[in-house]
């Protein structure tokens, strides 16, 4: 993710992509010369089976046809109190969602959430909201505890925690570059890791465009939304219950 957005900001420095596996060898290391000799592509993984470019593919068709989804038991909705996640209570509570719980560092103090709590008890939904570090393992913990000990189990992770600075790269320091992914990779992770054995129903994370080819000053975004694109399709081999990606209008 940082490195596309490195070819946008400074494309008479660009020189590509590379993606090297985690066991070194011979035959990686006469790959990557192969790749440093000219290659034809800018963006390479060197894997055992060889050299694979990157390309962008339109993406198979449902296998479920497309079913619409009813939410069961608790749904957790992690930024809940922010940009999208408002948008995102009030349709689960449209499709019959039982029981929301709506995390954010702000929690109840957020502006607006007692106006959305009403109108999302109004539909049918019992909400709770509460201040919640997703980033820090033991709190997210309790949470999870929380929600099993009082109400119907959860079904479902909605995970659309966000931070996005805008900062080109050779002004972005350590600092910035944690506050950008700290929200969106380290709560995902945690999320899927705490997650993991529970009989989830759905684990939706929200990306962005700019994982896919980057984006001028989105560096820390870009990177945050590549690792949960990567993190999608890692839930997908490990056969864990619908997990998806879904691009947000950020």
């Amino acid at each position: 993710g940082v490195g596309r957005v490195a070819a946008l900001e400074h494309p008479d420095r660009w020189g590509g992509l590379v993606d090297v596996p985690p066991v070194w060898d011979e035959a990686a290391a006469a790959r990557l010369c192969a790749v440093l000799a000219g290659c034809g592509e800018d963006q390479v993984a060197i894997r055992p089976a060889g050299i694979l470019a990157r390309r962008l593919v339109r993406a198979a068709p449902r296998r479920d046809g497309g079913r619409p989804w009813v939410p069961r038991g608790t749904v957790l909705v992690t930024g809940g109190t922010g940009v999208i996640g408002p948008y995102l209570a009030r349709w689960l509570a449209q499709r019959g969602a039982p029981r929301m719980v709506l995390t954010s560092r702000s929690g109840p103090g957020a502006p607006g959430v007692a106006g959305l709590a009403a109108q999302l008890a109004a539909a049918g939904s019992a909400v709770s909201v509460a201040a919640c570090d997703i980033t820090d393992r033991g709190v997210l913990s309790g949470l999870l505890a929380w929600i099993e000990a009082s109400g119907p189990p959860l079904r479902a992770v909605i995970h659309a925690a966000v931070a996005v600075g805008l900062d080109p790269l050779d002004s972005l320091s350590l600092a910035g570059l944690a506050a950008g992914l700290g929200p969106k990779v380290a709560g995902a992770a945690l999320l899927d890791e705490l997650t993991a054995r529970m009989d989830l129903d759905a684990f939706v994370l929200f990306s962005s465009i700019a994982a896919t080819w980057g984006s001028s000053y989105h560096g820390a975004y870009a990177a945050g939304n590549a690792f949960l694109d990567a993190l999608a399709v890692h839930r997908r081999a490990r056969g864990l219950a619908r997990s998806e990606e879904h691009t947000s209008e950020l």
